[in-house]
């Protein structure tokens, strides 16, 4: 097996991202603003994400990444203190960047991946992590779900295209069978259409006037009632106007993102066990997430009537069947169920935004094509996003390829529609939320080095022992070592950084055993302080003071949790 090339390479800066696919896109950071040695870091741990295991399985992420460390870059080159490398970047240039953000969604999302890609390098000050680790907030929807009166259209529509697409195509596939088992008289209309239809279900094309006499070919043709190429075509494949309206059937009907759709491999049949042998299509579902790999399920979706939920997907595979075997002779690796075949009259041109060329067929339905489809059927926008928002929380009522979390707190609370029909529900999701509003947070200051005129306490420095806020002025403070993480005089440097993790995972631990009101009355706030302080500290520096726990560590955080030291 070959060796799989380096992500950054040595000599260059240029970072290669390799999908799931075996795609490749390259990125160079030396066509960057900057200096080079600040450059050289973001490429290292942008590299670390488009590893194999670095969490960004799609070209889609990588890209828009690229998208936000370009525009970071660009805002810090601009700047009269523009850092060397990342170890000069400072807390003032991550807030001017942070404030030349757009307000709505895309700035938060160039915010997040910034700020992630920063946490993942030690270098980083620890100042400058106080200020990226400072909270975001959600934005709104972009979106918000269909009315009742757009859904309903919105459906009619998609099923009114797809239907004569279907009924087209069923139907020439019956003369076709009849052709190829040789029940029709040679030389008969339906004869010669069924020759026609089996040289275009061979090759994806009519066939060509220079294969014999034109004015003969004309003329069975035309007794077929073969009087155009171009429509003539769409007699055995979906168009990309039709394929686009089956999308939009799988996400009302099923809940799924367009992505899913696109790559959704063809459905295998099982039967029912019953004695009339209903066929069960069995669903493999890919959805790409945010973090390391990605999130497979199956359904399962019987055909047992008209109104069965397994019903669109037998109408799929018999709209696609032609395509599908036309497909898998040209390239036998390629799986999927939205095949389809471009035509000259249809509004989709050719390129990449149109999906994946295979010869004249293509696979896929992509975002564009949805806005050329409402515009075509006069819709007022893209069917897809606000389809599949308006699917899952009105019509199915439950999460699609999400977890139950992300699909109360980004789908269902949001949703206007929603607020409306259920206010008893909307007043308890605020509570929840006021509830993690009012989680403890780090008070302490992080400093790269001690100061020598602070007093060492168990879990922090003290920088004024006497002006503590937990007792009264001028007197010794006499507060828990725990209470320190809360104090504003408390000074945390990278020398407390083991302690304070074995503290987080003892705690972490106590959680288990311990009854939940009374580890949360004793614990909970000091493990929330300890939380936030392992964010603003970043993965790489928590996994290092995990690395450098002492014997003296594990004694004193014994003794801390016992309750046994004395101020």
């Amino acid at each position: 097996m070959p060796e799989r090339p380096p992500v950054l390479h040595t000599d260059t800066m240029v970072v290669e991202h390799r999908d799931a696919d075996g795609k490749v896109v390259r990125y160079d950071f030396d066509q960057l603003p900057g200096a080079p040695g600040l450059k050289r870091s973001l490429a290292e741990v942008f590299a670390a994400r488009c590893a194999r295991s670095g969490g960004w399985a799609s070209h889609k992420t990588s890209e828009q990444a690229w998208w936000a460390v370009r525009q970071f870059v660009s805002c810090l080159a601009g700047q009269d203190d523009a850092p060397s490398d990342l170890e000069a970047l400072t807390a003032s240039s991550w807030k001017r960047w942070r404030l030349s953000r757009p307000s709505g969604t895309s700035g938060r999302a160039q915010l997040r991946v910034v700020s992630s890609l920063l946490r993942e390098h030690p270098r980083v000050p620890l100042a400058t992590r106080e200020a990226i680790a400072e909270r975001l907030g959600k934005a709104k929807p972009v979106e918000p779900s269909f009315s009742a009166a757009e859904f309903a259209r919105l459906t009619t529509t998609a099923r009114r295209v797809f239907r004569t697409a279907h009924l087209r195509i069923t139907g020439n596939a019956r003369t076709l069978t009849a052709f190829r088992r040789g029940e029709l008289a040679a030389g008969c209309g339906p004869w010669l259409l069924g020759e026609e239809l089996d040289h275009l279900a061979r090759h994806g094309e009519v066939a060509s006037e220079d294969d014999g006499c034109a004015r003969t070919i004309r003329r069975r043709r035309a007794a077929a009632g073969f009087t155009n190429v171009t429509e003539f075509r769409r007699r055995l494949f979906l168009t990309g106007h039709e394929v686009t309206a089956l999308a939009v059937l799988l996400t009302v009907e099923y809940g799924f993102n367009l992505s899913t759709i696109s790559r959704l491999p063809v459905p295998r049949a099982e039967t029912d066990g019953g004695e009339d042998g209903h066929p069960v299509w069995r669903l493999e579902i890919e959805k790409v997430r945010r973090g390391p790999g990605r999130h497979f399920e199956t359904r399962n979706l019987a055909d047992f009537g008209a109104n069965a939920p397994g019903r669109l997907i037998t109408q799929a595979l018999e709209a696609t069947q032609f395509a599908r075997v036309l497909l898998a002779e040209l390239h036998p690796d390629v799986d999927r169920l939205m095949v389809w075949r471009p035509t000259v009259q249809n509004p989709y041109r050719t390129g990449s935004s149109f999906g994946d060329a295979f010869g004249v067929l293509r696979v896929g339905v992509t975002p564009t094509m949805g806005k050329k489809w409402a515009e075509v059927e006069k819709l007022p926008c893209s069917p897809f996003r606000r389809g599949r928002r308006t699917s899952n929380v009105h019509l199915r009522r439950e999460s699609g390829q999400n977890t139950q979390d992300t699909h109360d707190s980004v789908y269902v609370l949001p949703d206007a529609r929603i607020q409306q029909e259920a206010i008893e529900d909307i007043a308890a999701g605020v509570g929840d939320a006021l509830a993690s509003a009012r989680r403890a947070v780090l008070s302490a200051s992080l400093r790269q080095e001690p100061d020598p005129g602070d007093v060492p306490t168990v879990t922090a420095d003290c920088h004024d022992i006497e002006h503590s806020q937990f007792t009264a002025p001028g007197t010794a403070c006499t507060a828990s070592f725990l209470l320190c993480l809360a104090c504003t005089n408390a000074r945390i440097h990278p020398g407390h950084h083991p302690r304070l993790a074995h503290l987080h995972a003892c705690l972490a631990a106590l959680s288990s055993v311990l009854d939940t009101d009374r580890w949360a009355a004793r614990w909970q706030q000091a493990y929330e302080r300890l939380e936030d302080l392992k964010a603003q500290l970043g993965p790489a520096m928590w996994t290092a003071a995990q690395d450098r726990i002492t014997d003296d560590d594990r004694d004193l955080v014994d003794l801390l949790l016992k309750g046994d030291f004395d101020r």
